[in-house]
């Protein structure tokens, strides 16, 4: 959960978003390590009276500041590549669920399951209990197994939503008439609160993701109970 004047990520709990959080921290390091190295040849360049006749006509550092960059970017892209692939895996998910964006709520359907659908929409703020969060919570959590390959097939009824949860790692579009996939496991139990990222209509802001994660053995107890009320 995000929190107020926050300047990093919400802490990870996928194995998907652990990965993006590490090649962040990678990616900041090079561009911490440019940045320092232009500033230091500004500073240089600016302070000093001295100049040398041979270095701006140097065959050997254009040779540098060429192959440089092109080694800096290898860097970047080799763990970028291996990530995007990583997340567009789906192998056997144990779980698969179609999440449709409507102005402006979300509905869920476990297509494993022959009757369990349900709408979610936002709490009201005046509804909130004490301790729930305001423009986050919403009156049917979508609920999984925890550690179990999840894929949720996304699409929407309407205008075009997006399916987003930042501590998963997890964002997808919502396009009316196509279906799109994405996939995460749940490291640990707990509740994943996100929102849709697409500027989708007047009530764009109020149409809360919340996943909730328990134990397999609590999942087939709640889907009990909601196939008992369908």
């Amino acid at each position: 959960m995000a929190y107020p004047s926050q300047l990093g990520f919400q802490d990870a709990a996928s194995p998907v978003m652990e990965e993006l959080l590490h090649f962040h921290d990678h990616a900041l390091m090079i561009v911490f390590l440019i940045s320092t190295l232009v500033l230091y040849i500004i500073v240089a360049m600016v302070t000093t009276k001295l100049t040398n006749k041979f270095l701006l006509d140097s065959q050997e550092i254009e040779i540098i500041w060429t192959v440089l960059p092109a080694i800096i970017l290898i860097l970047i892209a080799l763990p970028s590549l291996r990530i995007l692939y990583l997340m567009d895996e789906v192998n056997d998910p144990h779980l698969t669920i179609k999440a449709v964006g409507h102005q402006w709520f979300w509905s869920y359907e476990y297509t494993d399951y022959e009757k369990l659908r349900f709408d979610s929409y936002m709490i009201p703020t005046n509804d909130l209990s004490p301790g729930q969060f305001r423009l986050l919570e919403a009156d049917h959590r979508m609920v999984i197994p925890v550690e179990s390959p999840i894929r949720v097939l996304v699409s929407a009824k309407d205008v075009l939503h997006s399916w987003a949860v930042p501590s998963l790692g997890v964002k997808m579009d919502a396009v009316p008439g196509r279906l799109n996939q994405t996939a995460f496991i749940t490291s640990h139990p707990g509740v994943f609160y996100g929102q849709c990222s697409e500027i989708c209509g007047a009530n764009h802001s109020f149409m809360p993701i919340v996943v909730e994660a328990v134990p397999l053995e609590h999942f087939e107890d709640w889907s009990l109970l909601m196939l008992e009320d369908a």
